[in-house]
């Protein structure tokens, strides 16, 4: 089953190459959408794709590269909307 997910990580997420790491990892799993950074140095995703992808994709949010700190990761299920093609980092 396919699914949709908006994440936000907070913590030390910014300067960290999390949004560079997201989306190599998220490539990995075949998953689509984007990244981006939010002005108050939370990061926040969309994610679509299998739902055994989307889920290792949360899950490796929740550690992100080493250099990082997760505090929190904020999760929202949505309904599938099949709308990406790859994954982007969003500026």
């Amino acid at each position: 089953m396919k699914i949709r997910a908006t994440v936000i990580v907070k913590g030390l997420v910014q300067g960290v190459n999390f949004r560079h790491y997201t989306q190599q990892t998220a490539l990995h799993h075949n998953v689509s959408g984007w990244v981006r950074n939010l002005p108050d140095g939370s990061v926040q995703g969309c994610f679509e794709g299998e739902e055994r992808d989307v889920n290792a994709l949360i899950d490796w949010c929740r550690t992100g590269p080493s250099w990082a700190r997760v505090d929190e990761v904020v999760v929202e299920r949505e309904e599938f909307r099949g709308e990406f093609d790859g994954f982007e980092i969003k500026r």
